[in-house]
Formats: C-alpha cells, structure tokens, sequence
C-alpha cells in the first residue's frame, strides 16, 4: 500500500483501494510534469520525510502529510510575479484540487476542509503558534533552506532552472524578494523540533543575500557602462562630422593659398 493510499485511509476515505490508488497516481504524475526541476517528486519526498520527522508533534498526522502531498500539485513557472510571490506553487488551486479529491474519495467533510485549510496556510508561512499541525507542515516545506552548503547550492540550481526562461536580472530581483521576506521574518520555522533548522538556514539565505546583491550590483554596473557608451550610429555620425570638417579646412586652406 502506498503512502498517499495509507494517509487516506486513515483520514477515513471509503473509496475503493483501486480509486484511492489511481488518485495517488495521479498526484505522482502531476508532481513529475516536465518544467519540475526543483518542485518536483523528489521534493514532494523530502517534505514527507521532514513531515515524519517532526510527526510527534502533530494532532492529525494523516492530514499534515495529505496536505504535503497537495501542497504544489498544480504549479506554474510562467512568470517572475508568481515565482517572487509563490515560488511557482498554486497553493490556492492545489488546496481546491485537495478538497474536491478528497471528498469524492470519502474523506469526512470537516477532514478534507482541514487539509484545504493547512494547503492555504503556505501562501504565507505564518502558521497560528497553537496550530501545531500547520506549524508542522510549513516547517517541513521551508526545511530546504536549513540543508548541509553543497545540498543547498544544488537546490538554488535546480530552482534557477525551473525558471530558465526568466532573465537573469529578473530572475535575481524576484529571488531577493523572496529572501528579504525571509530574513525578515522574527523566526523562519514555527514548530519546537523545527526551531533546530533555524541557523543554518539564516545562513544559508544570508550567504545567498550577499552573493545575488553582488551579481545585481555587477548587472546595474554594466547597464550603466552600456548606456554611456556611444551608439554606432553615434560614431558614425561623429565620423560623418569630423570628415566635413576635415574636407571643408582643406577648402579653406586651397582657397586662401590661392
């Protein structure tokens, strides 16, 4: 029985196994849709693990990772806007798909609304401190940022090329966005085992600060040098005008010698 199938099930679905499996599958698939380089299975996986980890914690643990396995079904990389405001995951959308799923498999009414809800909740990270299941979930989702250097650099290429078709300087100001918002933050994780991640991921995000405020520095410098430097035209024209100037003194210079 799969993980999806057993965290159903126990969020009381009364669907047959098959539809409940087929459903799971699905979820698999939208999780492995080209375009995923970062927002993918293999990240669907480790917020499940972190979920695991920080399980004691939870009052509902089937629908904490009911709510990881909805929480960026539906993603869109189209634009800087939704990457500096939702990192390119539909949570809104993701938390409808969730609630419309869960129910026709069975899930008590009150139970798919829950996992709806703690969906939404990822919009902002900014779990109610009481709500220890919420708090749980938005911890797993953001226990990337407290990964060991080289696992960390890994996923800032993979998250680059999921959205490779951004420009550079776009892409740059779009993610310093989203780092200023963290780093504002009083505290990044909300639950007490999760509280552990907290330094290293202060400073990964800080190293990542100060490397980005760097390269936008070097891209403004070179925006700045190309817009001082003299068009072709520019040169031609200047060209055009010292050559008149240089025929006409010659002129000048026969006629008086005459």
């Amino acid at each position: 029985m799969s993980a999806y199938q057993r965290s159903t099930l126990g969020a009381g679905a009364t669907a047959d196994v098959e539809e409940i499996r087929d459903a799971g599958q699905a979820l698999i698939d939208r999780w492995s849709s080209p375009g995923r380089d970062f927002h993918n299975l293999k990240h669907l996986v480790d917020v499940l693990v972190r979920v695991d980890e920080l399980v004691e914690e939870t009052h509902e643990p089937d629908l904490v990772r009911l709510a990881a396995w909805y929480h960026g079904a539906i993603f869109d990389s189209a634009d800087a806007k939704t990457y500096a405001n939702r990192g390119g995951e539909d949570e809104i959308a993701s938390a409808r798909l969730a609630y419309d799923e869960l129910t026709k498999l069975g899930v008590p009414e009150r139970r798919a609304h829950r996992v709806h809800d703690l969906v939404v909740a990822l919009v902002r990270h900014s779990p109610d401190p009481t709500d220890f299941d919420c708090a749980v979930l938005c911890d797993a989702d953001l226990a990337m940022l407290a990964a060991e250097p080289q696992r960390y650099k890994a996923y800032l290429h993979d998250v680059r090329a999921e959205y490779a078709h951004l420009p550079i300087e776009d892409y740059v100001r779009a993610r310093l966005r989203i780092l200023h918002k963290l780093l504002a933050r009083p505290s990044l994780f909300s639950s007490p085992l999760g509280a552990a991640w907290e330094e290293p991921a202060r400073q990964n995000v800080s190293a990542e600060l100060q490397r980005l405020e760097k390269e936008l520095a070097k891209i403004d410098a070179e925006k700045g040098a190309a817009a001082s430097a003299p068009t072709e035209r520019e040169i031609n024209g200047a060209t055009d005008s010292a050559t008149a100037s240089a025929a006409s003194a010659a002129l000048r210079d026969d006629t008086t010698s005459r």
